[in-house]
């Protein structure tokens, strides 16, 4: 018995090729000849199919002028021209009538269109499917094409100082607005928490317990506490019908920087310099979740009731959003090339800010989709408010207040908040700011130990303070 060869399979393929073309080559030049009337058919059908539209309106104005005894096409070209030029000169013309039933595009001289307008080349051949005259099929077709809107600013009244409070011994690090509107609370480096009548400014309370700078506060909507946090790592519920703590909520590791109350669930979000973000349950006191992912400092946290639940802000430059069912980070946003200092939410839209020295940048929930850019507050950001007219406040670390139009990122106020007599220029620095209910006074606290409360100027008008609105540079603007 004779032994078969091994080939290997790309031998045994090649073989198997070679055979199949040898016995088929024979066919090659024997293809069918070509049906004129076939091929004129074809293409007739396809034009109508795709360029149907253009065709039947050439058809219509070119009769429309034969009905009115206007010049024919031929005699004026059929497009936008470098001046006025004779019917015999088509050196200065584009797009040419042909005679056999369609428009050529010829060598010519630049075309002169408006600043929105495209070029767009397109094989269209005549209706019966016949090419042009000089044999081309390359015809020109003016489309234009829309200018991009750049919406105008809302007009604001512009914010003016009403009122300076005093009382604080140490630097004003937060502001909370109770949601009747009635009082607010602040705190400060002299460990004290102080409320506030918010229409008189008075001092109503003093609440001693931290031993360090208080650096957050917030005021439940639906129970009578107030929740505070410092760089003692301590993070306290106060009960306000007895004045005092009940509540600890121990397992940060370092100082607390930040706090956050849930809308709608009895649970608390804080974030602070042990990188960290932890949410707690209000009534048990216990750790839900550790919210583990940033390398520095969450200087940062806020909380709503729609997903994402939880997003905060980081020294290490990045916005995080969790899912505040899992625990787990489900974007990290790193457009920002400077720590992030503050993240405010917008009161009535499904958006953000995040503030950084390099810019405050919007973004869209749930994906974090970025919006805008909104450029010129070149501080250290510390802090920013929103309310529902679209006003959206940054205070800086030098004491400079910028006012934007949430919408277009249109700054129409700024201006550099003034010290407590006596105190040093260095002294003038924002830590904290935040809307009243109503959204008609901002509160700020600030590095000269005062509580300041800012309201929109009555008299002000958009005559005497119009909106200096100039769209060519916002075009320049890269987003």
């Amino acid at each position: 018995m004779e032994d078969v060869q091994k080939h290997s399979v790309h031998t045994l393929i090649f073989r198997s090729l070679k055979r199949t073309h040898d016995l088929f080559v024979s066919n090659q030049g024997n293809l069918p000849e070509i049906d004129d009337r076939l091929e004129k058919l074809r293409r007739s059908i396809k034009a109508k199919d795709s360029y149907g539209l253009v065709l039947d309106k050439a058809v219509k104005i070119g009769e429309a002028r034969k009905g009115s005894g206007a010049q024919t096409p031929g005699d004026k070209p059929l497009a936008i021209t470098e001046g006025t030029q004779d019917s015999s000169s088509a050196a200065g013309s584009l797009v040419k009538y042909n005679p056999a039933g369609g428009r050529v595009m010829e060598k010519t001289a630049p075309l002169v269109t408006g600043s929105h307008t495209s070029l767009v080349r397109a094989s269209l051949p005549n209706s019966n499917g016949d090419k042009g005259a000089n044999g081309t099929t390359s015809n020109l077709q003016l489309i234009p094409k829309k200018a991009p809107t750049i919406p105008k600013p809302k007009w604001h009244a512009p914010w003016k100082l009403s009122r300076v409070i005093s009382g604080h011994l140490g630097w004003v690090r937060c502001i909370a607005v109770e949601p009747g509107n009635e009082w607010f609370a602040t705190g400060a480096g002299d460990r004290v928490i102080k409320i506030w009548d918010l229409a008189s400014g008075k001092l109503k309370l003093s609440l001693t317990g931290h031993v360090s700078t208080v650096r957050g506060v917030a005021v439940s909507s639906k129970h009578p506490y107030l929740f505070s946090c410092g760089e003692d790592r301590q993070v306290k519920c106060w009960d306000l019908e007895y004045n005092k703590v009940i509540r600890h909520y121990h397992g940060h590791l370092s100082a607390v920087y930040s706090l956050a109350l849930h809308p709608t669930i009895d649970v608390l979000a804080t974030s602070g310099r042990d990188s960290t973000a932890r949410i707690w349950d209000m009534r048990t006191k216990a750790n839900v979740h550790t919210l583990t992912g940033h390398t520095n400092t969450v200087a940062s946290v806020v909380a709503q009731a729609t997903n994402p639940q939880i997003i905060t802000g980081s020294h290490d430059s990045t916005v995080r959003l969790w899912d505040l069912a899992a625990g787990k980070s489900v974007c990290t946003l790193t457009n920002h090339k400077k720590s992030v200092r503050s993240i405010v939410l917008h009161p009535s839209l499904y958006m953000f800010a995040s503030a950084s020295p390099d810019n405050i940048k919007q973004w869209r929930c749930p994906e974090g989709n970025f919006v805008q850019n909104i450029s010129g507050h070149t501080a250290i950001v510390n802090c920013m408010a929103a309310n529902n007219d679209g006003v959206l406040v940054s205070g800086g670390d030098n004491g400079t207040m910028f006012f934007w139009d949430w919408r277009t990122g249109y700054n129409f106020q700024r201006f550099q908040a003034p010290v407590q007599p006596g105190s040093m220029d260095s002294e003038a620095g924002i830590f904290a700011m935040c809307f009243d209910q109503s959204g008609t006074r901002l509160i700020t606290a600030e590095a000269d130990k005062t509580i300041k409360v800012y309201k929109e100027d009555d008299e002000a008008s958009e005559e005497s303070h119009p909106v200096n609105w100039r769209p060519e540079l916002l075009k320049r603007r890269k987003f």
